[in-house]
């Protein structure tokens, strides 16, 4: 995948999970990185969100590979940060060819529990931050920007994207949505040769997944459920999917959106495609 080198890419939610490894990934294949993440807790979610240090880690591990990133403090519910940080990165780069919404949240309550707070910082969130990205860079990408090149939009779907799921209305809500984004605006950029996806991941090896509420959530009968329960044979966790493993890594989302942004997959857009272990089988 040498194709990459010297592209630049914008990931939100780089701070931990699936944006570092996307960041950490790219870098290594030449790609300079344009980051931003919130740095704190989000109030109607139960587990903790990133931090500074977590952003400063994703930094250093970018740099170890030789590449450079700008990576700034920022809520992706704020357009004009978002625009900032972009900005700020494309002065520092000259160009944009990829681009990774990347930052979500999850939180969890019956329909007829949830509060207008829960519902609405979700949406705000996952949606209209995905959209503040995309329409950030809009500007730089494509054969009709400044540049003159085509370019890549991943977004962050699930296997939430395809079936309904009690409880999490919000987030499924949010998950489809990633899939009709994407394939009106595969129809809408593909004249420009931008090319527009989604990756559907089951549970991913993530702080989402790997916190004492969520295994809760899936092992009730448990008084303090574990990573080793949630690992063992025969776990909820594990019964989810049709391949009998618990979560995939991080490096499974990330080796299949190298394929998405490289030339390996230069005419594959409008596309939902699942990392999920065979969960959406079963």
């Amino acid at each position: 995948m040498g194709d990459l080198e010297g592209q630049v890419a914008f990931i939100t939610g780089a701070a931990r999970g699936q944006g570092r490894n996307h960041a950490v990934r790219l870098a290594e294949r030449g790609v300079d990185i344009v980051a931003l993440d919130v740095n704190r807790t989000i109030d109607t979610v139960s587990y903790p969100g990133p931090d500074a240090d977590d952003l400063a880690e994703t930094v250093r591990l970018v740099e170890a590979t030789g590449r450079r990133i700008v990576a700034r403090e920022a809520d992706v519910r704020d357009a004009d940060a978002v625009r900032g940080v972009l900005a700020e990165g494309i002065d520092a780069f000259g160009r944009l060819d990829i681009v990774i919404p990347n930052a979500g949240i999850a939180s969890v309550s019956s329909a007829r529990e949830m509060s207008d707070a829960m519902w609405h910082e979700l949406i705000d969130i996952n949606l209209n931050g995905t959209w503040h990205a995309i329409a950030a860079s809009l500007p730089h990408m494509g054969t009709s920007s400044p540049g003159g090149r085509g370019g890549s939009i991943v977004l962050i779907g699930s296997v939430a994207s395809f079936k309904g799921m009690a409880n999490i209305v919000h987030y499924v809500a949010t998950k489809h949505a990633m899939v009709g984004i994407a394939k009106s605006l595969a129809l809408e950029l593909g004249p420009d040769h931008i090319r527009v996806n989604v990756i559907c991941p089951t549970n991913v090896d993530t702080p989402m997944v790997q916190n004492a509420f969520t295994r809760k959530l899936f092992m009730p009968d448990v008084e303090n459920p574990t990573r080793e329960d949630a690992e063992r044979e025969g776990s909820p966790h594990r019964q989810a999917n049709a391949i009998p493993i618990p979560w995939i890594d991080c490096d499974d989302t990330t080796n299949a959106m190298l394929f998405l942004v490289s030339d390996t997959g230069r005419y594959v857009t409008g596309t939902a495609i699942p990392v999920d272990a065979g969960f959406l089988t079963k």
